[in-house]
């Protein structure tokens, strides 16, 4: 035991000292084992010090752990925290000042402790922060999205020069950039813009010449995670969500709701992509998307599986154009959203017949025996698990369809039939009325708001802030609640969020929990929610999405994050001016919850599932992350005063129940 324990610190201690990662021979070369034993190595301690990555055709080991750096100290950090104490300025090789408030030292007793906890005690100084950089999130600035996609020397990004984030290229950070020196991004981290920005940061010195590496081992620590997550230890019950800044550096392939109807408050910010249509068809041009033309043509010929493309070269099975790839983006699936959700996709399933014609799952046919499924049925099936089997009934025949190979089976015969899903096709004319007809019925059926609400100001789209009197229950309970960790701030003033849209999706969602719950009632608590002000209308008019407004917590995993007392959240709310500062108020719809882990993209499936998933994650029933149902809270406050909106009900459209 004590010699393993020993070949464990060496492990440590050799990736530490070659900048966090190394080929798999050298290492091997290095601790002078042979290939059975680094075999056993690697088994015992992949997933807690070490990662395997393939780069270059070569395996690479990764000096994984789960040491970070508190963000709470000197704010509300007890001190009892499994986070070591830092300055963060110290970490990054920058820190000027003289004294410095915040500790500089990796030896005292509680930074030993928990680097001992960590098994890395034996680490000098400069191979602890260069572990911390690689491993710690929160420690690297991030890389902008928007730089990443769109034409022009600043891509899509609309601050372009002005900036706070990188404009490098996501690809060359991660290794994967297939364009080499031709690649219209920058791979230079020493350009001034980049370079001031990395300045900005705090990151100088020693760290400069290694951050491409750095930058690349952690991202690689990253996709491991994601691709296959381990069973992790449940966080301490002090620790708090880090104050790490999400990016997103995907490119959505789902198109925005809210701006199809003029009302995105997202605006630049929103992930969605913004387009006029429910439908966008794009080619790919090197590595940027562009539209193609006669994109409504286009549509139509895709909507019907028994038409031909409608350009030459255009191939709508392998997606590619004249040997370029291309894609279709999409608003959300119909089924998927509440009913009164207009311009969403309807999704449409087809079989293809001995006769090569394609027939709608459930449609009425004189050939052939109606199915006892419907394509509504197998969207619902398909959206929550896109690798299963549904057995059907036609006529007398009993099948199998298959989502993977999308394919169905006769189970008597062994018949297999081609499937495929195409969307309901929608004209630029339908967009239109479809619209306009929204906006008439707007006012209508408001016996299913709540009754507390002002009817006399019922917004025909968005939402209205509608101020509460001190003497109203409503505004005393959202007063009492406030006060009960925050007694020496005063409440400037509280308003009302009247949204229609979102009260709707609210009840929606409220009913299908109780459907999946048995029959039984749904409880609800209050949480809160610190946020940057620039966010609070576009949260007031379209919601919480967790990719913009869920800054600021990855300790129990990607997500926004919902606190019991509103003293925490004040940590999170960013001030408007020398006074005031932005919290919400949510009220929630419990799920199925679990511990969480800063490893998790979404809450783990229970048990051995593969299509059931946990609702939400926890630390100790204090913070919550992403929640799919809320009632927001909007209050502004400063050091006497304080402004506060108050509540309208919603829910996060691609969500997860959050405790």
């Amino acid at each position: 035991m004590a010699a393993y324990e020993s070949l464990s610190t060496r492990l440590r201690k050799v990736l530490a000292s070659s900048g966090g990662s190394m080929e798999l021979e050298a290492l091997k070369r290095a601790l002078r084992l042979d290939a059975e034993r680094m075999g056993t190595l690697i088994e015992v301690e992949e997933g807690t010090s070490l990662k395997i990555s393939k780069q270059d055709d070569k395996e690479v080991v990764l000096f994984s752990c789960a040491l970070r750096a508190c963000s709470e100290r000197g704010k509300t950090c007890a001190g009892d925290c499994e986070k070591i104490h830092l300055c963060r300025y110290f970490i990054l090789g920058s820190c000027n000042r003289s004294p410095c408030k915040f500790n500089h030292d990796i030896h005292t007793a509680h930074n030993l402790k928990v680097l001992k906890k960590n098994q890395l005690e034996a680490l000098t100084v400069n191979e602890l922060l260069q572990t911390l950089l690689q491993n710690d999130p929160s420690l690297l600035p991030d890389v902008c999205s928007h730089y990443n996609r769109g034409d022009g020397p600043y891509g899509s990004c609309t601050y372009k020069s002005s900036c706070n984030k990188l404009h490098i290229c996501q690809h060359y950070l991660q290794g994967s950039c297939k364009f080499g020196s031709k690649c219209k991004r920058s791979h230079d981290l020493q350009e001034a813009q980049t370079l001031a920005q990395l300045t900005k940061w705090g990151l100088k010195g020693t760290f400069l010449p290694n951050l491409l590496n750095i930058y690349r081992n952690a991202g690689a620590l990253t996709d491991n995670i994601a691709a296959s997550p381990r069973k992790a230890q449940p966080p301490s019950k002090t620790e708090k969500p880090s104050s790490q800044k999400h990016v997103v550096t995907e490119n959505t392939e789902e198109i925005c709701l809210f701006f199809l109807l003029n009302s995105c408050n997202f605006k630049d910010r929103c992930v969605r992509d913004h387009f006029g249509l429910p439908y966008r068809w794009q080619v790919c041009d090197k590595d940027t998307w562009k539209d193609i033309g006669s994109m409504e043509v286009i549509e139509q010929a895709y909507c019907d599986p028994n038409s031909s493309a409608p350009i030459s070269g255009l191939d709508y099975n392998t997606m590619t154009y004249k040997k370029c790839n291309i894609r279709r983006l999409s608003t959300p699936s119909s089924v998927s959203k509440p009913p009164h959700f207009i311009l969403t996709t309807e999704w449409l399933w087809y079989w293809k017949d001995e006769y090569n014609i394609w027939m709608e799952y459930g449609g009425q046919c004189d050939l052939h025996s109606l199915s006892n499924i419907t394509s509504s049925d197998l969207e619902n099936v398909y959206l929550s698990d896109k690798a299963a089997d549904i057995p059907f009934k036609a006529g007398k025949h009993e099948y199998v369809l298959n989502f993977k190979d999308m394919v169905q089976r006769n189970t008597q015969y062994g018949t297999e039939r081609m499937v495929c899903r195409r969307p309901k096709f929608v004209s630029s004319e339908d967009v239109q009325k479809k619209k306009s007809r929204k906006s008439e019925s707007s006012k209508e059926d408001c016996n299913s708001l709540p009754p507390h609400w002002d009817k006399g100001h019922i917004p025909d789209a968005g939402y209205k802030l509608i101020p509460l009197t001190k003497a109203s229950a409503e505004y005393k309970k959202i007063e009492a609640t406030f006060h009960r960790t925050l007694q020496t701030v005063t409440i400037q003033s509280i308003q009302r969020i009247q949204n229609v849209s979102l009260w709707q999706v609210y009840q929606w969602q409220k009913d299908q929990m109780k459907k999946q719950n048995g029959g039984k009632e749904v409880e609800e608590k209050q949480l809160f929610h610190g946020t940057n002000d620039k966010l609070v209308d576009a949260i007031c008019q379209q919601n919480f999405d967790w990719r913009i407004c869920g800054a600021n917590g990855t300790a129990y995993g990607k997500g926004s994050y919902f606190a019991r007392d509103s003293s925490y959240s004040h940590n999170y709310s960013k001030r408007t001016d020398s006074l005031t500062q932005i919290m919400f108020v949510a009220r929630v719809l419990v799920g199925d919850y679990i511990r969480g882990n800063s490893s998790y993209l979404r809450p783990p499936a229970k048990q051995r599932s593969s299509s059931s998933f946990y609702d939400s994650c926890v630390d100790s029933e204090s913070y919550c992350w992403p929640p799919k149902h809320w009632r927001t809270v909007k209050r502004t406050r400063g050091q006497k005063k304080c402004k506060h909106v108050a509540a309208c009900w919603c829910h996060l459209s691609q969500g997860l129940t959050c405790f």
